[in-house]
């Protein structure tokens, strides 16, 4: 295994959750924005955004390197005068409120101290809670961790909901999934693993993505969803680690923010109607995280 190796397995599933994500939509395509980043390396972002079920999707890949800049956060752990990422992040906001936002990541870090480690993860963050999807979507996490040694599904799904959380609302961003970073032993296999998550990823989000696009709804559902986005908004952009990387080393800020819903809104001290399906989600991301497998 080596960074290019590593590289390219990210970009052949980019185009594999791209093409998947277009089946899906039936009317848009995704557009593509190959850049260059001034200290060294690049990337590819691909974006749709259309007038079908997808509202807006990203799916980005870069791979960057030069040296390490003075002000990257120490909550990175980066040390090293030079350094080398290459990850893939993919984020799905559907039209329908019913069916839910998906977002992943995978990455690989070296520096020129020898240190190298991967890290990343995915999550869903429905509007209306449909316990069967995140059932489905825990239960193929867990079949890839399962599959490799390595891995770690309930440590890293206890991660999972401790770092997608807003401790400002004190409320989870969704129903969780997995997060790990800094997995800097065994490294080859560790990579087998999240090649292996990587492929499992259509059989998580997609088979959900479907079943729910069809469902009715109005304004009110719209409106809740966009309520929700906020808060997916919120965390991007004060909590979000990847975010915060990304600005530091001068990353391509349109890329870097592409993660953000197209629409999203504050409404003042807003509390859904009790016992209403949007008190349903909202009881849920409040409440001590669930055990869905």
């Amino acid at each position: 295994m080596n960074r290019a190796q590593v590289e390219d397995s990210y970009r052949r599933l980019q185009e594999r959750f791209c093409e998947a994500v277009e089946t899906v939509d039936g009317s848009s395509a995704f557009g593509s924005d190959a850049w260059e980043r001034p200290g060294g390396g690049g990337g590819l972002t691909r974006i749709l955004s259309g007038e079908g079920h997808i509202e807006k999707a990203a799916v980005n890949v870069s791979a960057v390197e030069g040296a390490t800049p003075a002000g990257l956060s120490e909550r990175m752990a980066v040390e090293g005068s030079e350094f080398y990422a290459t990850g893939v992040s993919i984020i799905v906001h559907p039209r329908n409120p019913h069916a839910p936002t998906f977002h992943a990541n995978l990455r690989f870090f070296e520096t020129d101290t020898g240190s190298a480690w991967f890290g990343g993860g995915a999550d869903l963050t429905p509007y209306y809670l449909y316990e069967d999807d995140a059932r489905h979507f825990h239960r193929v996490l867990k079949q890839a961790c399962d599959a490799h040694d390595v891995a770690d599904y309930r440590a890293w799904k206890k991660a999972c909901d401790e770092y997608f959380y807003l401790p400002h609302r004190k409320e989870a961003r969704g129903v969780g999934g997995l997060f790990f970073d800094h997995l800097t032993d065994r490294l080859e296999e560790v990579w087998a693993f999240q090649t292996d998550l990587g492929e499992r990823l259509i059989e998580a989000y997609i088979p959900i993505l479907e079943r729910r696009i069809e469902v009715p709804y109005g304004k009110a559902e719209t409106i809740w969803q966009e309520i929700r986005r906020g808060r997916y908004a919120e965390f991007n952009l004060v909590w979000d680690l990847g975010t915060r990387f990304g600005l530091e080393t001068s990353g391509r800020v349109e890329s870097i923010l592409a993660s953000l819903p197209s629409r999203a809104r504050w409404v003042y001290d807003h509390h859904p109607e009790p016992h209403s399906p949007e008190a349903t989600l909202l009881d849920m991301v409040t409440s001590q995280p669930r055990d869905w497998v």
